[in-house]
């Protein structure tokens, strides 16, 4: 069987790659974390001109797809590159909507969709089981929210968050890389994919308000603001919610691979150039193995993410997202040990995806979350008593 994308698909990926090349992505990144969206949303239109936005849209629409293989190329191409801003929301809005078209919903489509797919508009998201953060509110010109019947809290009056164990600071500020503050202010509820309700209310919500502390300072994060306007209602929402939220977190994963390339193409890059003892560090067997770990980490993570982009599944959209968010994590700390200093360095464009690399991991679902939906799809097991351990596994 050849696992591999398709000439087409590849050729449009390099078409995105030569793109975002030409693009001066670190300037536009640093621009946008310091509040300069101009060149980023100037970029985002650029992008939305290859048909990009169009890729997560059905073509009753003016849209191409849904097509998951290729958005999935295409956001890996973002990772890499390191773009900034609420894509991965932006496309799951566009799903969201598609999605509501679909099952007769059909005027936030008609109302929304043709700026997003031009790359007019940028929009931001906020689903049950998803960050409880809109994403650069401030940037984007919609803010939706999806809720539960009569839910009208917001992230911070809510509860704490699933993926908050004990000693994971970072990861208890929940699905965006909120940097830990100890006061749990930033916490929030988040309901697993299948645990929405029933009737569910999307919601266009007023963005920006007060910026939140995060660990990328490109990922500008606010608190939904409470009341807005009402768009639908029902369980179709509900129903388009959870599809909504596999594509987001598919698409994070493929960002996830993005970065954690970058990261390892940086590092070899540079442990060719830095030498000590005369000699290129690269030749060092210690940096050969552990630059060989990082590679394949990321070569496993690839056909999983490939794999769910093909089914979709809850548990192949989970496992994708767990290990292509560890792979980029690993790639990160393998990258900053092996600049050394200057891996610390704001002023280095390695910081860039460094900052990026914890953040992805965990939004969209974290790794305890992925791997609880991976043990939840698993079948159950034959020929073994019903303990509570393999009840765990079939509930």
């Amino acid at each position: 069987m050849r696992f591999l994308p398709t000439g087409e698909q590849s050729d449009f990926a390099r078409t995105l790659r030569s793109l975002l090349g030409a693009a001066e992505v670190p300037a536009t990144v640093r621009a946008w974390a310091a509040g300069d969206h101009g060149p980023g949303l100037a970029l985002w239109s650029r992008l939305a001109g290859t048909g990009l936005c169009a890729l997560a849209a059905p073509e009753a629409y003016e849209g191409l797809g849904p097509l998951p293989v290729e958005l999935a190329l295409a956001f890996v191409e973002l990772g890499r590159a390191g773009v900034a801003g609420p894509a991965v929301e932006t496309a799951a809005t566009v799903v969201l909507l598609g999605e509501l078209a679909r099952r007769g919903e059909e005027a936030p489509a008609k109302r929304f969709l043709p700026g997003l797919l031009t790359g007019d508009s940028l929009a931001t998201l906020t689903l049950p089981g998803g960050s409880p953060y809109a994403l650069d509110a401030d940037a984007a010109e919609w803010c939706f929210a999806v809720r539960g019947a009569g839910d009208t809290a917001t992230a911070a009056e809510a509860g704490p968050a699933p993926d908050a164990g004990a000693g994971d600071t970072a990861a208890a500020a929940a699905a965006s890389g909120v940097a830990a503050s100890g006061s749990g202010s930033a916490r929030t509820r988040a309901l697993a994919p299948d645990a929405a309700p029933d009737a569910g209310e999307l919601w266009l919500v007023p963005g920006g308000g007060e910026r939140l502390a995060s660990l990328d300072p490109a990922r500008g994060l606010f608190l939904p603001g409470a009341g807005g306007e009402p768009l639908a209602a029902g369980p179709a929402v509900s129903a388009a919610a959870g599809v909504a939220a596999r594509w987001a977190r598919l698409l994070t994963a493929a960002q996830c691979l993005g970065v954690g390339e970058a990261l390892l193409a940086r590092t070899v890059e540079y442990v060719k150039q830095r030498t000590q003892f005369g000699v290129p560090v690269g030749s060092f067997q210690a940096v050969k193995h552990r630059l060989a770990d990082t590679l394949l980490d990321l070569e496993f993570a690839r056909p999983l993410l490939w794999a769910a982009a093909l089914s979709l599944s809850d548990g192949d959209v989970a496992a994708a997202k767990l290990t292509a968010g560890e792979a980029a994590y690993a790639a990160a700390r393998t990258a900053l040990q092996l600049h050394g200093a200057v891996g610390y360095t704001e002023e280095l464009d390695l910081s860039l995806w460094l900052r990026r690399a914890r953040p992805l991991r965990d939004a969209w679902g974290g790794p305890s979350q992925c791997r609880a939906e991976v043990v939840r799809s698993l079948p159950a097991p034959s020929g073994l008593p019903q303990t509570t351990a393999t009840r765990r596994v079939t509930t």
